[in-house]
């Protein structure tokens, strides 16, 4: 089984990526969070999942260990695959899975891709004794109280991904791009819309500010 990779990103696309090690490429299926952070032309490592069918074989790429934990954990409910656990953690982090799972939040994980009431409710009540790993994850490097927390996760999180990454993409750390968007959508007016465009310049602002 593969387990990670250490090579040059060759290409890719919008669910993809090549990265060639020692003259062989490997064709991977990640998230658009994973993408963001692994510049074509560089080199990175992965660590992956293997998951090999009757009829396919099919690399899965993470950044670190703890998506890759939370990726096979979901699988183990009933209509899960590894395609939908992707789709689910392309939308939640492991940290915000384990949350929405230990407080029984079925509306949060109805906002991962593929994922409707009936298998919202499975998820709350399978993984209930399971996510316990997951809270391994830094939650702690977060700067706000629960609240706080609370009210971006009842927001629109697919505008948060694409804002952060669009940040990635200009230079700015993951790490404080997330943390910087998270306070500005916590405290957006609601007199304002909220898309990706007026929060990507909220955000801009704000870490330009900082610097």
């Amino acid at each position: 089984m593969i387990a990670s990779l250490r090579g040059v990103v060759i290409d890719k696309t919008v669910d993809s990526v090549l990265i060639e090690c020692a003259g062989v490429g490997y064709e991977c299926l990640a998230t658009p969070s994973t993408l963001a952070n692994l510049p074509r032309g560089e080199e990175v490592f992965v660590v992956t999942s293997h998951v090999v069918r009757e009829d396919s074989q099919t690399l899965y790429a993470f950044s670190d260990v703890e998506q890759k934990k939370a990726f096979t954990v979901v699988q183990t409910v009933s209509g899960v695959g590894a395609r939908l656990a992707l789709g689910i953690l392309g939308t939640l982090t492991p940290v915000e899975l384990a949350r929405a799972v230990r407080s029984g939040d079925v509306k949060a994980l109805q906002k991962a891709s593929g994922v409707g009431k009936r298998l919202a409710e499975r998820m709350a009540v399978d993984l209930k004794a399971k996510v316990a790993d997951l809270a391994d994850a830094p939650e702690g490097n977060a700067t706000m109280d629960d609240k706080e927390v609370a009210r971006v996760d009842d927001g629109d999180v697919t505008v948060r991904d694409q804002v952060v990454e669009a940040m990635v993409g200009l230079g700015f750390a993951e790490a404080e791009a997330h943390n910087a968007v998270v306070h500005i959508l916590a405290d957006w007016p609601m007199t304002q819309d909220k898309n990706v465009s007026n929060v990507l310049r909220a955000g801009l602002a704000s870490m330009n500010k900082g610097r």
